[in-house]
């Protein structure tokens, strides 16, 4: 199968436009009939009363943007399933983000996560970070809306200009009017028509490749199913190691302090609720990564004769599903359709959590330190026009590892001192946009891109036979003939250890420099601010917290046991009556913090708090 396909119908409109209309009015009308009262906290999070299963669904959903929907089964098709090894990157991520972040962001009852870097640090600190991530935010979303536009149109024949305004418009309604509650209903039901869109491209590929077992075996006789490569080179695109430690170390920097998932665990009813929501979420990924590389396995089976690619019927791999689609389900009127509007079901889930999450850094970071008596209804009415206009703006991995590196000076080091903080997040910065745009610049080479081959034994195709694609650099890179001495080194690094270079460099960086500027000789800061040992692999599962205060030392060979047990079976929290008394004086300490307008000898005030 090869050569020209066809184009989206009549039909193929109807059901793309009448899914996501569908999906979005299911979510507003479950968040305007749950809404009890018109609050900020009602607006942002849902009231803090969201179940587990909604906001682990929501958190999958906002995972899968359109880029990932058509671009991991491309994935597989190109570089076989060493992706699929992403499933430990995934268990690592929602430990440590369950047994860690959770019980610390929950416990301090925050609304935007870079109010905590005011806490401990300043005021400084904290705008920067909330800048930095608004601007992150802005560009990921614009890719997020326009890259899949692109890809779907120059296959399906899909109108570009008009599904980018239909999508901003129904995004910008229903999270105006529902705000966050109704962005998790409708990832909800928008998760389920994702995976629907991949099962229905998986069965009418088996039925035309005859059964599973066929497409297993081409997969394997291609080389598809060599997914582990322990090979320790940290050039290497995509190996066990760059999957183990880079890949968790970006999803740690997505679920542990991004805003937009971070908003979606801080708006369960209790600390059980998000641990909860965070493991089931991880069977989702599971559950989403897996049908995703069978998509592209069985791209491969039925197109291992006659790449696209090799034959020009595609111009780059995000292209090579939308094509699969049109060419083996076009016989059937609606389901193209279908599957579009499972593409961009991920497309909407993705964008309305970044602008959820704008909203609440907008508000809590920049508007509400500077106008403290707003009431309900005007913080009402100014959530809802942030909503409109940084939805609007957003439509027109290198970030991430600096700012998790801040998070843990701020969680983990009580020398860490506010110009540590700062310059360590900058030189971080620095440093990680400097190999990220050299590396687009200077793209690796084949021998680190690890690309299968292909053969194509096309009718049509305008070469000789047993071709091998080759990878599709850029324009630019193409057009740079002399390669400089970093190209093969310090820019063909793996994307993936981006971030924990990152990381790594923003804590490195930051305690010299705190240690340099004083930070020893900090006055004693609250401990609520910092990890606590009962926070950690949920000490509290094995009795009380003051109980394992006093019997913490002998219990390190359940640790393990408790973690596995709590994976699968996460348990209340229990709090003992000191962590209560800690917990009000934390309370009682942030509001007077917010009742002092930090400057001048105010500021001085908020310090010796």
């Amino acid at each position: 199968m090869a050569g020209e396909v066809a184009s989206f119908s009549v039909w193929d409109y109807v059901v793309f436009a009448g899914i996501l209309l569908g999906a979005s009015g299911i979510g507003l009308w479950q968040a305007i009939r749950g809404r009890k009262e018109n609050t900020s906290e009602e607006f942002l999070l849902g009231g803090r009363q969201m179940h587990a299963v909604p906001v682990a669904m929501s958190l999958t959903a906002s995972f899968m943007s359109g880029i990932t929907v058509i671009g991991t089964p491309a994935e597989s098709y190109r570089y076989g399933t060493a992706f699929w090894l992403f499933g430990l990157s995934y268990a690592i991520t929602s430990i440590v983000t369950a047994e860690i972040f959770v019980p610390f962001f929950y416990r301090l009852g925050i609304t935007s996560i870079y109010e905590y870097l005011e806490m401990r640090f300043s005021k400084s600190v904290r705008v920067l970070a909330t800048s930095i991530f608004i601007l992150q935010t802005v560009l990921y979303t614009g890719l997020v809306i326009y890259a899949p536009a692109i890809a779907l149109n120059q296959i399906t024949g899909l109108n570009l200009w008009g599904v980018l305004v239909v999508t901003g418009a129904v995004c910008i309604v229903y999270c105006t009017l529902g705000g966050l509650k109704a962005v998790i209903w409708t990832d909800a039901v928008q998760l389920v028509i994702m995976l629907s869109g991949f099962a229905a491209v998986i069965a009418r590929g088996v039925v035309l490749q005859g059964d599973m077992a066929r497409i297993w075996q081409d997969a394997a006789d291609g080389g598809r199913l060599e997914t582990f490569d322990f090979d320790p080179d940290p050039l290497k695109r995509h190996t066990f190691w760059t999957i183990l430690v880079g890949g968790s170390m970006i999803w740690i920097s997505v679920y542990s302090i991004n805003q937009s998932q971070v908003q979606r665990y801080l708006a369960c009813r209790s600390v059980a609720h998000a641990k909860t929501s965070l493991y089931l979420n991880y069977l989702g990924l599971l559950a989403t990564v897996s049908l995703a590389m069978f998509c592209g396995l069985t791209m491969y089976s039925i197109y291992m004769k006659c790449d696209p690619l090799t034959n020009n019927d595609v111009g780059s791999p995000d292209q090579l599903l939308p094509y699969l689609v049109m060419d083996i389900l076009a016989d059937y009127p609606g389901v193209p359709g279908f599957f579009v509007a499972a593409a961009y079901s991920g497309t909407l889930s993705t964008v309305s959590s970044s602008i959820n999450a704008l909203t609440a850094v907008t508000l809590e970071d920049f508007i509400r330190p500077k106008w403290r008596n707003l009431t309900e209804k005007q913080l009402s009415w100014i959530n809802m026009s942030l909503t409109f206009i940084l939805a609007a703006l957003s439509i027109m991995g290198i970030i991430g590892g600096p700012l998790l590196g801040l998070f843990f000076l701020g969680m983990l080091f009580r020398t860490t001192n506010t110009m540590g903080g700062l310059l360590g997040l900058l030189v971080g910065l620095i440093l990680t946009m400097w190999v990220g745009i050299g590396a687009q610049i200077y793209p690796p080479g084949a021998d680190k891109t690890n690309l299968l081959q292909f053969s194509t034994n096309c009718s049509n195709s305008p070469g000789d036979n047993n071709m091998t694609t080759a990878f599709p650099w850029t324009s630019l890179s193409l057009s740079l003939r002399v390669r400089p001495p970093l190209a093969d080194s310090w820019y063909s690094l793996s994307y993936l250890y981006f971030c924990p270079l990152g990381t790594l460099c923003t804590v490195v960086v930051g305690l010299l420099v705190s240690i340099i500027t004083g930070g020893c000789k900090q006055e004693r800061l609250d401990s609520s601010l910092f990890v606590r040992k009962s926070d950690l692999i949920c000490f509290n599962c094995c009795g009380s917290s003051s109980k394992v205060r006093d019997e913490d030392r002998g219990r390190g060979a359940v640790l393990v046991p408790a973690l596995l047990l709590t994976m699968f079976f996460p348990l209340p929290t229990q709090t003992s009556d000191m962590e209560k008394e800690d917990n009000e004086k934390t309370k009682d300490k942030f509001d007077a913090y917010q009742m002092f307008d930090t400057t001048g000898k105010d500021e001085e005030k908020v310090t010796k708090l």
